[in-house]
């Protein structure tokens, strides 16, 4: 009797080596499994990259985020699809898909940064590489899956590279906010991962040898030298960042970190220096007293009493803090602001101290770094003031800061006769925005005074002064030491020119945020 027809599932017949056949033999399954797991955490970070960066550059991060995700998942079905086009050398075209996933992902970050500055249609190249990259992605599955046909029952082969698959998803899931972004930053991130893909690539040369023949060498050299490029990015990661960031900002940066929660840039120029978070400007050390003069003192001389206990939401530069302890009636303040990064930034920007007269120092200074609202749950009451100076709301995450949710929270800690101010955007530039928190503030409960004043580098900005009880503007300044702020002064903020006054609003409300819809239709026109 003949010897028994090969199996045309077995990976020799399916695979055919480029060279003479040497015998079928089977696929180390365990360690192909691994791949799965290294290639889906590759795979969601530079996701999440994409993602990132453009909420980072464009502003508007649920946007960013659903098309990125949408065009991914899509990407990968594409990839998916094309892939049963692939009915040779599947071995070969293997690790040439993991080689090009790591140069095209691996080089993405550096890409867009550099991208950003250069580039009027920013968002077109963006959406590029998440298309490619989905692509590549959803064509290594289906090839690793053909790979290992007919050596283990069809349902276990779906069961375990889903498996793997999905950890290795969850796995990006924790690492890319917990490790890599505030670890590596997000160029040094994306080229890392790419040689985490490269590295798969070059492994599976010796993995899948015996289905590769003689081309094996070509495909090393091919690994090696993706390699190369990547770690030549890593070199320059700094370089390339600095100098994409160079182009973004007038002026030159002189410190930049990329945090878990925002990037924090500094740059310096001929009237002093200037804080950016997600590239959107914060404040100039140039007329920040002008801000924070406005923002603090008028609730410190609105209330029944001299203040004691003082709560500051946001603020994390520290200058809030520097004007509220020039109080001597202040026994303690305490700071809650989400980011570290913010609130240790004196430390690593002397500048910053000196320009916040060291209030971080202050014994009657506590800090903590948590969400706002979700502190505010179990925060303890009987405040006498707080200060609210949240960055602007343009996205989700900020907006749900200034809901009526949010607002009847912080009405309920005050203490009898306490007072609030919050910064509110411009009444010039963004009307509806400005008045949709003062409406959103009253719908709270609150009694509200509306003011603002003109800040050079950020033009008019607005304010709200509010207690839970009617009460009357203060018409005197305090006898502290201020540089911009007096009666005169005080008085005038509170008056608004006729293209300031109040226009019909909606209220912000968890489930609807509209106050980051008209803060993004408004703010767009200026940019």
């Amino acid at each position: 009797m003949g010897a028994a027809a090969p199996d045309a599932a077995a990976p020799g017949a399916a695979d055919p080596p480029d060279g003479p056949a040497p015998a079928a033999r089977p696929l180390p399954a365990p360690l192909l499994y691994i791949n799965v797991f290294v290639v889906a955490t590759c795979g969601l970070v530079y996701e999440l990259l994409a993602g990132t960066l453009g909420s980072y550059l464009l502003g508007d991060s649920v946007t960013q985020f659903s098309l990125v995700i949408g065009l991914y998942l899509s990407a990968m079905g594409v990839g998916a699809w094309l892939s049963r086009r692939v009915d040779k050398h599947l071995a070969r075209r293997f690790i040439e898909v993991e080689l090009a996933v790591a140069l095209v992902g691996g080089v993405s970050a550096p890409i867009l940064f550099v991208g950003f500055a250069e580039i009027a249609h920013f968002q077109l190249l963006l959406l590029g590489f998440v298309t490619v990259i989905g692509i590549l992605v959803g064509l290594e599955l289906p090839l690793l899956m053909r790979l290992l046909q007919g050596q283990v029952e069809f349902k276990d082969l779906v069961s375990r590279v889903l498996t793997f698959d999905y950890a290795g998803a969850l796995v990006a899931a924790l690492l890319f906010p917990m490790l890599l972004v505030p670890e590596l930053g997000l160029v040094r991130t994306s080229l890392v991962v790419g040689l985490g893909n490269a590295a798969i690539g070059l492994w599976g040369t010796w993995l899948l040898a015996p289905h590769l023949g003689k081309r094996v060498t070509g495909l090393r050299v091919r690994a090696l030298i993706v390699i190369a490029i990547l770690v030549g990015g890593l070199i320059q990661a700094d370089h390339m960042s600095t100098w994409a960031e160079d182009r973004m900002y007038a002026d030159t940066v002189v410190y930049a970190k990329t945090t878990a929660y925002q990037r924090i840039v500094v740059t310096r120029g001929p009237s002093g220096f200037n804080l950016f978070l997600n590239g959107n400007l914060q404040f100039a050390s140039g007329d920040e007293y002008r801000y924070h003069e406005a923002l603090v003192h008028p609730a410190m001389v609105a209330g029944d009493h001299p203040p004691k206990r003082v709560l500051v939401l946001g603020g994390g530069d520290g200058l809030a803090l520097r004007e509220l302890l020039k109080h001597p009636s202040v026994e303690a303040v305490t700071l809650v602001d989400l980011d570290p990064g913010m609130t240790t930034l004196s430390t690593a920007f002397p500048p910053l101290a000196q320009l916040n007269r060291q209030s971080f120092s202050d014994p009657r200074v506590t800090v903590v770094n948590d969400d706002a609202m979700v502190w505010l749950e179990s925060a303890p009451a009987n405040w006498d003031v707080a200060i609210v100076d949240f960055p602007d709301p343009n996205n989700f995450a900020l907006g749900k800061l200034y809901t009526k949710r949010f607002y009847r929270l912080l009405k309920s800690k005050l203490a009898p006769g306490g007072a609030v101010s919050v910064q509110a955007t411009s009444p010039l530039f963004a009307r509806r925005s400005f008045w949709c928190v003062m409406e959103t503030m009253r719908a709270a409960g609150f009694v509200v005074h509306p003011y603002q004043l003109a800040v050079p580098s950020f033009g008019v900005w607005g304010f709200g002064l509010a207690r839970a009880e009617a009460f009357e503007p203060p018409a005197h300044a305090p006898a502290v030491a201020l540089r911009f702020l007096d009666d005169d002064a005080l008085g005038a903020m509170f008056k608004f020119s006729a293209d300031e006054k109040p226009v019909p609003v909606e209220i912000n409300q968890l489930d609807n945020q509209m106050l980051v819809r008209y803060y993004e239709s408004e703010w767009r026109k200026w940019q």
